[in-house]
């Protein structure tokens, strides 16, 4: 399988369990490695015949700055779902960065990885 990534899709959420975050939001990064058989739509070089990465940044950001959870595991659930709607993409990587997460000590990022297949 081909890879199409997108890295560093950035959206405010409202995402969290204390009422601060649900209430101020923080910003949300998310990284999407889709693998995709490419060699379609390289022959006849048609883009029905592949993902298309913009729509899928769209969805990704629609769905961050959308209905709250408590978990990133849940959103990253949730945006590894909406991903497999697209008939190409057989199998996708989700990484849900909540750089300022509420933690009292010093720290870069913290982050939830999921990957998932489509089912046969």
């Amino acid at each position: 399988m081909d890879k199409v990534a997108l890295h560093g899709l950035r959206a405010r959420g409202h995402h969290g369990v204390f009422a601060h975050e649900r209430e101020e939001g923080q910003t949300f990064v998310v990284d999407v490695e889709m693998s995709v058989d490419t060699r379609p739509a390289a022959a006849g070089d048609d883009l029905a015949r592949t993902v298309h990465y913009g729509v899928v940044a769209e969805e990704v950001v629609a769905i961050v700055q959308g209905e709250p959870v408590d978990l990133i595991e849940t959103l990253a659930e949730r945006i590894a779902t909406q991903i497999l709607k697209h008939p190409a993409v057989e199998e996708v990587t989700v990484v849900v960065h909540k750089p300022d997460a509420p933690i009292t000590v010093p720290f870069d990022d913290v982050t939830i990885t999921v990957t998932r297949r489509r089912s046969a």
